[in-house]
């Protein structure tokens, strides 16, 4: 682990020497490909020479303290040895955690489905719940949400919707939140009080740039069409909505958010290029199947990854056993705590794995 920490040390060193070159901004792709690097070392720079002076700070207590012979002197080097042994202990972890393979991912954008799954309009109500709760969230963290796709029914609930999160970083954070999500509460059309399950599923998939997909513009059908539902002036008086059909998946994207239709087809076509991604990342991972499930499944109680209890206030992560009695709160969008567990659990097996190894 030292000897890779040394290299690191010394490739940030190079990149400070050439961010510093004259001319270095010119070449604007190089530059942001070096402020990036140097971005993601900084935190494992300076943990490691953290670590290097608190070993230092030990080897000089220790030094001191056989020559020295005043108590409240040797009482003092000894508090501080102790101090230094204690830190070092905790940034070998967090320079492991640092030194994690980093999911190329993490730092992009997403685009998050919710579809309603079992539970008829109980389970629409709960996933336009769940949307607001997401929207909350990330308004709270000041990132930038985008309606994508939205199937309403007349009851304000959601069959489906699509939205993409733009932050920094918000793969990383957002990834835990795909799987069911299981709700048990008595609906407001529940004469008999009974308490009913419901589910909905939620997928998080990075947004993929065109770099990342090419799409043959041979194989996608073009529809446009009249926008339905709900909308301003223009929206269901022009051909503005577009339907992009990819034939050899049958992806099929429908897209009328916008009034122009210009701006329709752009967003049906970062949803096709991010579905396409999706579906060979999870190609690739289908081989180590213990490192990735489905990330939908298809709505069925049983697959569930977080249970949300009205009648007892308390949402259930089953990952990681995690309850917490503040169900008011995160549904207000309130879920770092949750998230922050996962991402320790997530952590925490990949350390032990790279120990087995």
């Amino acid at each position: 682990m030292f000897d890779k920490l040394e290299d690191l040390v010394h490739r940030f060193e190079d990149i400070m020497f050439e961010l510093s070159s004259p001319g270095i901004a010119d070449d604007q792709k190089r530059f942001r490909s070096l402020m990036k690097e140097q971005s993601d070392l900084t935190p494992i720079v300076e943990a490691y020479k953290e670590y290097k002076g608190c070993k230092e700070t030990i080897e000089d207590s220790l030094s001191m303290l056989e020559e020295e012979s005043d108590e409240d002197m040797r009482e003092m080097l000894k508090e501080e040895l102790n101090d230094a042994k204690k830190r070092v202990e905790e940034l070998e972890n967090e320079l492991k955690i640092l030194l994690l393979p980093k999911d190329p991912n993490d730092d992009k954008n997403v685009i998050v489905e919710i579809r309603a799954g079992a539970g008829g309009d109980e389970a629409a109500l709960f996933a336009a719940e769940i949307y607001r709760m997401y929207v909350h969230y990330a308004e709270g963290r000041r990132w930038k949400v985008e309606t994508m796709e939205m199937e309403e029914i007349g009851i304000g609930g959601m069959k489906s919707v699509t939205f993409m999160v733009t932050g920094q970083g918000a793969y990383s954070v957002l990834k835990y939140e795909s799987g069911v999500h299981r709700v048990q509460r008595v609906p407001e059309t529940e004469s008999g009080g009974r308490i009913h399950t419901s589910t909905i599923t939620v997928a998080v998939m990075p947004e993929a740039e065109e770099v990342d997909v090419v799409i043959d513009e041979k194989d996608i059908r073009i529809d446009v069409c009249r926008a339905s539902g709900s909308g301003g002036q223009c929206v269901n008086t022009t051909d503005s909505a577009v339907r992009l059909t990819h034939m050899p998946t049958g992806i099929v994207i429908y897209s009328q958010t916008e009034k122009s239709q210009i701006q329709n087809k752009a967003k049906a076509y970062a949803l096709l290029r991010t579905k396409l991604y999706d579906l060979e990342q999870q190609k690739a991972h289908d081989a180590e199947a213990e490192l990735r499930r489905s990330q939908v499944g298809t709505g069925d109680r049983s697959e569930k990854i977080r249970t949300y209890n009205f009648p007892q206030g308390r949402v259930t992560d089953h990952r990681i056993n995690l309850t917490l009695y503040k169900l008011d709160k995160i549904m207000n969008g309130d879920i770092q705590e949750i998230i922050d567990a996962c991402i320790a659990a997530d952590q925490a097996a990949k350390l032990l794995k790279m120990n087995e190894n």
